[in-house]
């Protein structure tokens, strides 16, 4: 399908040229959300109309994205989320969690205007651009982290994901009297041990006139 470009479009051109697309893209895309319109006889002559006007419009969004851009500069967002000791998310963090809250700092920006390809799904630093206007682009520094705290470490470069392997090697070898510490009260080993030495005494006494009698039978 051939299109008038209504705006500049990236990879596709700039305001009031004809591009041909994929149908798809201009009937779910560029038509939809009045960024072109079909290239017929009777919209390039109202095309031509609307040209002074399409690039004032332009010129006053280019200025206010310009001014959001400055805003935006150097900008980090910290989102807190449950996740596994090796960094991976419960859920997941989308557009419209960047958006909202860019917009509870007093910052509106759009879901759609937020580039983010595929959700983010663990633990970590990332920066994600912004689609302010077809001539202007930002960006944010997103934090996603279980706690303030370690949001503070990852932007100091920290890492805070820990492997299973890693996780398992940080731990002490438990030994036998630990061993017995988890499954007893505290100083049921001790006790334990104190009757056993109890129980072997008795028996060891038990025996005792049994060999003093083969002993005597010996003798004799």
């Amino acid at each position: 399908m051939e299109v008038i470009l209504l705006e500049r479009v990236g990879k596709l051109g700039q305001m009031g040229e004809v591009v041909r697309v994929k149908d798809g893209f201009a009937r779910n895309f560029l038509l939809p959300r009045g960024k072109a319109l079909r290239a017929t006889k009777e919209n390039r002559t109202r095309f031509e109309s609307m040209k002074a006007d399409l690039e004032k419009r332009n010129l006053e969004m280019k200025g206010e994205a310009g001014k959001l851009a400055a805003k935006l500069d150097g900008k980090s967002i910290i989102v807190l989320r449950q996740a596994s000791e090796a960094g991976q998310l419960f859920g997941s963090v989308t557009t419209r969690d960047i958006a909202g809250l860019l917009s509870t700092d007093g910052i509106e920006v759009a879901r759609s205007q937020v580039a983010l390809n595929t959700p983010i799904k663990s633990i970590g630093q990332y920066k994600v651009p912004l689609a302010l206007h077809p001539e202007i682009d930002a960006s944010v520094t997103v934090l996603v982290a279980r706690s303030q705290d370690e949001a503070e470490r990852l932007a100091r470069g920290e890492d805070v994901t820990m492997r299973r392997e890693e996780a398992e090697a940080a731990e002490p070898e438990a030994t036998g009297e630990d061993a017995a510490a988890a499954f007893f009260e505290p100083g049921a080993a001790e006790q334990k041990s104190s009757e056993e030495n109890v129980n072997a005494d008795a028996a060891a006494e038990a025996k005792a006139p049994k060999t003093r009698k083969k002993a005597d039978a010996g003798e004799k």
